[in-house]
């Protein structure tokens, strides 16, 4: 079963920006995609943002569209996110999950 671990989370201020990371412990080179979740205090669990890395189609929510860029590196069993014009209502933790696996999640903080 792989195994996921991501990182990059950290406080910033609003509008800035952070690049995540979620490294797995082997290749994720299927159609299953690849998905970023985010979870904050007293809020439901929101997608973010996914991929599927053979073709590279990509899927945003709403609200990360024009701000977050989801992206792989098949060679280094990585997917990141990159998030700019960051809000303090981006503020949760961030975590990737292939198929039935989910990594442990980054903080992200947003604020000054």
């Amino acid at each position: 079963q792989v195994q996921l671990v991501e990182s990059g989370g950290g406080l910033v201020q609003p509008g800035g920006s952070l690049r995540l990371s979620c490294v797995a412990s082997r290749s994720m080179w299927t159609y299953d995609p690849v998905t970023w979740y985010r979870l904050a205090p007293g809020k439901q669990r929101e997608l973010v943002a996914s991929i599927t890395t053979p073709i590279g189609t990509t899927d945003y929510a709403d609200f990360a569209k024009r701000r977050f860029t989801i992206s792989s590196d098949n060679l280094k069993n990585t997917v990141y996110l990159q998030m700019n014009s960051l809000k303090p209502e981006d503020t949760a933790v961030y975590y990737c999950q292939y198929r039935l696996t989910r990594g442990q999640g980054t903080q992200v903080t947003v604020s000054s």
